[in-house]
């Protein structure tokens, strides 16, 4: 992505200077596959997040104290790199929210290392990146890129941007009343239909992150040759579908609660193609039309 020159976002909690997480009872391994696991099964609900850690990882403690953190060069590029992506969501669903005739609220942005408080609770580098409503702020540990790269072998910066502009669409549902009028369907429903309804939320939130790389190369000319690509292509990767045969070496469809590798592909593609809200619409399209 061409970001040289670009402004930073200063809604911004950088909570990484906090103080280390120590952690026991998983390998280095079982914690990568664990963050991914979580992240990509959460729903973009701080609960199910903290559920998927203690299924997958009953053993684990995390405390705070020692040292405090001192991040890399490398982590600090890092965080460079995701204000400079906020702020460009600022500035695309500003204009997003104006043209509607609404006024948007930017979510801050909490950096953090090792474990974390937030308003929908603890959670620890293994939780993933998450959104939580209570108090309207996208989470993450920026070591989860290195798990990116090292689970999935895909990275880039672009795939990069697509996991916080994903994390960002979660706000955006939730400033357009989406967010919890889902979830309160979702608290009416079998498992079965809630994990529909979860799918339908999770590839909305991947449309509006096509639909921010979309807009914000039409403001800042800001992608390269090759990012689409690397989009579409963690994409692939982080289908249910997919990180299920990984895990277990089938799958279960019913369990399904972000959509398939083609169905997530599929709507972040239709976000960075055209950009149009009108296509937002992921909840009256037949579930297997999706």
């Amino acid at each position: 992505m061409r970001l040289t020159g670009r402004r930073e976002s200063s809604n911004v909690d950088d909570r990484r200077s906090r103080g280390t997480a120590t952690k026991a009872g998983l390998g280095l391994g079982g914690m990568l596959l664990i963050a991914v696991m979580a992240y990509f099964t959460s729903g973009g609900d701080m609960g199910q997040v903290i559920n998927a850690v203690v299924e997958n990882a009953a053993t684990e403690t995390v405390t705070s104290g020692g040292e405090a953190y001192t991040p890399t060069k490398e982590e600090e590029e890092l965080a460079t790199f995701a204000k400079q992506i906020l702020a460009g969501t600022e500035d695309v669903w500003t204009d997003q929210f104006k043209k509607m005739g609404r006024t948007y609220h930017a979510p801050r942005l909490v950096l953090f290392h090792g474990s974390v408080s937030s308003g929908c609770g603890n959670a620890s580098t293994s939780s993933g990146p998450f959104y939580c409503s209570a108090d309207q702020s996208v989470y993450i540990d920026l070591e989860f890129f290195t798990t990116m790269r090292q689970q999935f072998g895909t990275a880039g910066d672009f795939a990069y941007a697509y996991v916080i502009a994903h994390e960002v669409g979660h706000h955006v549902q939730n400033e357009l009343g989406i967010l919890s009028t889902v979830h309160q369907r979702m608290s009416r429903s079998s498992e079965k239909e809630a994990n529909q309804w979860s799918v339908r939320l999770e590839l909305q939130a991947d449309f509006f992150a096509g639909c921010w790389a979309f807009h914000d190369n039409q403001m800042f000319n800001s992608l390269e040759a090759g990012d689409i690509e690397e989009g579409l292509a963690i994409a692939a990767k982080i289908g249910d579908d997919y990180l299920q045969k990984q895990a277990y070496g089938y799958t279960i469809p019913e369990s399904f609660n972000h959509g398939t590798s083609a169905q997530r592909s599929k709507w972040l593609r239709k976000g960075i193609s055209r950009g149009d809200l009108n296509e937002m619409d992921t909840y009256n399209i037949p579930y297997n039309d999706l």
